[in-house]
């Protein structure tokens, strides 16, 4: 039993990644069309010192964003925003401690945010980690569930009044959510969401990136509802060259370098997506999308179920002490 609660897992995560890979062998990575100017507009890139956050926050800088690049790496993220700096964007930059597998220190970065008196038009919840062994938050919840997931629910809510605020029908603000095809292979075990029985890396990143997709949906669905300026989408970067690889399994790492340089997409290539999803005239208004490659694509079928959307929200307000 505890092999297949394990090897079942692993084996629907890798499927997921060998078709994506095929696919990128006979498609072409999604370019970037003109994007308008984003002047006056101010962005929040979780994890966005280096890979797929940093190419964004750099590109979104570049449209004359004030960008805020929230991480948990001091020096990193001063480097970003140097780097950023010398390429001499229209837009600002500056970097902001968040650590998202602690919702005492979630609270405080909105908190301190909202102090400042900003408005919010862009919120990228990009930050993200997989495969890790298994590791407790200092609030005692599996790792990848809070920092892809649960971390990024809270700060959107909390943020969430300021998002309407900012937004304006015709200038919508926008929040983006960075999904993976791995969500294809995950199963939301709601009454073990923290993989306390039988853990599983594969299974707790894949529940982790299904869960981003069904918030997804669920928000969207109630900022609709109430007729807010504000559009919410989920979106695949693909099968991207980064650090995240780093925690795989000693054979997997290795057919990954094998391939990587051929296969994979570029950071670069990979955060156009989440750009496009930010900025990109052609979105305005419209949310409750998964974006592939450029792309509005189907999300798994599961994604869909409106009962476990609400039943994923009401328990994620119970873990970090929301009113549902």
């Amino acid at each position: 039993m505890w092999l297949l609660t394990v090897l079942v897992p692993l084996l629907r995560l890798y499927l997921a990644g060998f078709r994506v890979l095929i696919y990128q062998v006979f498609n072409r990575s999604f370019t970037l069309p003109v994007l308008p100017k984003q002047n006056g507009r101010v962005a929040i890139v979780t994890g966005g010192t280096r890979g797929l956050g940093y190419e964004a926050a750099r590109r979104l800088a570049g449209l004359g964003m004030h960008v805020v690049i929230a991480g948990n790496e001091r020096e990193e993220g001063a480097a970003a925003v140097r780097r950023i700096q010398e390429e001499g964007v229209e837009g600002n930059v500056e970097f902001v401690f968040l650590d998202l597998t602690s919702l005492r220190c979630v609270r405080q970065f909105a908190r301190s945010f909202q102090a400042r008196g900003l408005p919010l038009h862009v919120l990228l919840n990009n930050a993200g980690t997989m495969m890790v062994p298994e590791r407790r938050t200092e609030d005692g919840f599996e790792l990848h569930f809070t920092l892809n997931y649960l971390g990024h629910f809270l700060l959107t809510n909390l943020l969430l009044d300021t998002l309407k605020r900012s937004g304006r029908h015709g200038a919508g603000s926008r929040v983006v959510n960075m999904s993976s095809a791995t969500h294809y292979a995950g199963e939301l075990q709601l009454d073990d969401l923290h993989r306390r029985l039988c853990y599983s890396s594969h299974g707790a990143y894949s529940q982790s990136k299904l869960a981003l997709v069904l918030f997804t949906y669920h928000l969207q669905e109630q900022l609709a509802a109430g007729g807010f300026p504000v559009t919410v989408n989920a979106v695949d970067p693909g099968m991207v060259d980064t650090a995240l690889y780093d925690n795989l399994w000693s054979l997997a790492r290795a057919v990954k370098r094998l391939v990587a340089k051929t296969l994979f997409r570029t950071p670069a290539e990979g955060a156009s997506i989440s750009v496009f999803a930010a900025a990109a005239s052609c979105l305005e208004g419209v949310g409750a999308c998964y974006l592939y490659n450029g792309l509005q694509a189907q999300s798994s079928s599961s994604s869909y179920d409106p009962e476990l959307q609400a039943r994923l929200w009401k328990k994620s307000c119970e873990l970090v002490g929301l009113q549902g």
